[in-house]
């Protein structure tokens, strides 16, 4: 999340919005409340309680070595239309999008609006 806050004023004059989703309860083993009193963001940040929105993406991350009953870490640029553009997901907790591949679907999009 903090790698994107540079990035904000560039994602915002593209027309473009940023929403974080954690496929988590809001008092679940990684507390996201709690996180988020401690390290705020400016975007919007959701929780994904029932994992519908998880497993409508193809997220959902029900067992691995890393992970129990959550989401994989994905990217994913969505213009105005509800079109998804790109979707990155990662192979594991730690895996994250390149965040200039990220920008550049981005900037893309901002031309052709």
């Amino acid at each position: 999340m903090a790698q994107l806050e540079p990035m904000k004023n560039e994602i915002e004059r593209a027309g473009a919005q940023l929403v974080f989703i954690a496929a988590e309860k809001l008092d679940g083993m990684f507390k996201p409340g709690k996180f988020l009193e401690k390290h705020p963001v400016s975007f919007s940040f959701l929780l994904d309680e029932d994992r519908t929105v998880t497993k409508a993406y193809g997220l959902y991350h029900r067992l691995g070595k890393d992970a129990i009953d959550i989401a994989h870490p994905a990217t994913l640029v969505i213009e105005r239309g509800g079109m998804v553009r790109f979707i990155y997901k990662g192979d594991g907790q730690l895996d994250r999008a390149p965040m200039e591949q990220v920008m550049e679907v981005v900037r893309k999009l901002s031309i052709s609006s």
